[in-house]
This record gives structure tokens, C-alpha cells and sequence, in this order.
């Protein structure tokens, strides 16, 4: 429980550490009040003051997760600022770009590269440049090599459940999901899921991030047990749908929830039998 005061000042306190210096944290949330009525005050109060200040994700996290959310749905002034917060946060720069390799996968090209741009424009606000360097291209790999690293990607995924042959792996993905199953294991597992730049914990958690805003109940009940086994806790996986109460709304974060638990009690039904 908390009162109305320390709601308020938990969010100049979070919009102090958003900012990072670049403006007056309560003169902003006065702002925000001034110009949006009871929705800035909801957003001070409730999303930054109460939501934003639990405990259950650390800072880093939350930004983690709604730089993914708003990549995701394509709110645009939303994710400039949330990367600069990241940045704050202590997020690094590849781990925020990783992000959005991750976004194309799970939610599309079109939206990746439109979070790639807003993501560039944030980061040349915060150097006050107009464009970033150059970027090198991603590492080049031969099918051994991807499928290799497809293997490995499956067997701390699925906790060893997955088989360890790289052809009789990648057979049993195309016989179940022909074309679709080359590219899962070619490309999802061969090479995005594989990339160093981002943990396998933190890449767990932007694809639940993902599904759950996309409301894939489906695909939750395969990578919800997937974060667990890559160190995301029960805890930081609710909290995921909680804050997705804000960013995606209640419907979608009740669906997510749901199948979050679904998937808990099966995992838990499994260890007694």
C-alpha cells in the first residue's frame, strides 16, 4: 500500500533517473499533469509512482522490457524516449539494438526497422549528432556452424530436451513445420537467439515481452518455460505481464498472466509425476 504523496514522489524520483539531467523532474511531471489532466496524473502517479517502483524488476529490466513493448506496437515519440531512459538505466547501446534484432523475428521486419530508425534518432539526440557511424554486418555463418549453434541454442531452451544431432534436430522442427521449421532453426535459433550481445536470460525476456503484447498464448506456453530455464525467475515473468498492464493494457496482460500460471503448473504437474 501507498498514499498519494509517495506515489508522486516516486515518480519524480523515477523521472529523475529516466531524464538523467536532461530536465527537472518534478517540473516535469507538473507538465505532464498540466497538459494531459487525470492521464498525466495517472502516468506521474500510477505508471512511474507505483508500477514503475516495484520491486519485483529492477530499472534495467523494466527498460529492457518496455523498449521491447513499445518496438513492438511502433509508438514512435514513446521509444525515443524510453532508449535515452534505458541508456540511463544501464542498458548498453547493443543491447538495446539487440532488442530490436529480436522484434524482427518474433513481431516483423517492418517493425524492427522502424524501431532501428527511432532508436538511432534517440541515440544521435543523446550524442547531438545527426547520424550515427556506420554499422559493420552481422558475423557470417555456414549452415554447420548455424546448426551447431541452433543445438545449442535448443538444448539450454528446452533444458535438454531437444536432440543434440544437428540434422535429426533440425528434422523434427521441418517435419513439424516445414519451411517455417528451416527458418526457426536456421535462422531463429542458427543465428538470432545465438548472438552474444544479449543474454540468453534478457533475450528470454524480450520474447515473452513480445508474445505477451501480441497476446500468443500459444507461444508463451513454450517460452515462458524457456525464460525459467534460462535464469528468468516465476516473479520477473508476472512482473513482465504487469507491466504490461500500462503498455498493452489490461485484457492482454490477463491473457498473459494466465498463460504464464498455465505454464507453471504444467512444469510443476511434470516434477511430481
Amino acid at each position: 500500500m501507498s498514499t498519494q504523496k509517495e506515489r508522486r514522489t516516486n515518480g519524480i524520483d523515477l523521472l529523475r533517473s529516466l531524464g538523467g539531467g536532461r530536465y527537472d523532474p518534478a517540473k516535469a511531471a507538473d507538465t505532464m499533469v498540466r497538459q494531459h489532466g487525470a492521464l498525466g496524473s495517472f502516468a506521474v502517479d500510477h505508471v512511474l509512482g507505483n508500477l514503475w517502483s516495484r520491486p519485483q524488476l529492477s530499472r534495467r529490466d523494466r527498460s529492457l522490457i518496455v523498449i521491447t513493448f513499445l518496438s513492438t506496437i511502433g509508438a514512435s515519440e514513446e521509444l525515443k524516449s524510453h532508449v535515452r531512459g534505458g541508456l540511463n538505466h544501464g542498458l548498453k547501446r547493443e543491447e538495446i539494438e539487440e532488442i530490436v534484432l529480436q522484434v524482427a523475428g518474433y513481431a516483423g521486419f517492418p517493425m524492427a526497422m522502424q524501431a532501428s530508425r527511432l532508436v538511432a534518432e534517440a541515440f544521435n539526440a543523446e550524442d547531438r549528432i545527426n547520424r550515427q557511424p556506420d554499422r559493420g554486418e552481422a558475423r557470417q555463418k555456414g549452415d554447420p556452424q548455424r546448426h551447431a549453434d541452433a543445438v545449442n541454442v535448443m538444448s539450454t531452451l528446452f533444458a535438454g530436451r531437444a536432440a543434440t544431432d544437428p540434422a535429426a534436430a533440425r528434422a523434427g522442427i521441418v517435419a513439424s513445420l516445414g519451411g517455417v521449421g528451416e527458418l526457426v532453426f536456421d535462422w531463429a535459433f542458427g543465428e538470432l537467439w545465438s548472438r552474444t550481445q544479449l543474454s540468453r536470460r534478457d533475450r528470454s525476456m524480450v520474447v515473452v515481452a513480445i508474445l505477451a503484447i501480441l497476446a500468443r498464448p500459444e507461444e508463451l506456453a513454450v517460452h515462458v518455460p524457456g525464460a525459467l530455464n534460462h535464469g528468468v525467475t516465476r516473479e520477473e515473468v508476472e512482473e513482465i505481464m504487469t507491466q504490461l498492464t500500462v503498455y498493452g493494457g489490461f485484457p492482454r496482460a490477463v491473457e498473459g498472466i494466465r498463460a504464464a500460471r498455465a505454464a507453471f503448473a504444467k512444469i510443476d504437474a511434470r516434477s511430481k509425476s
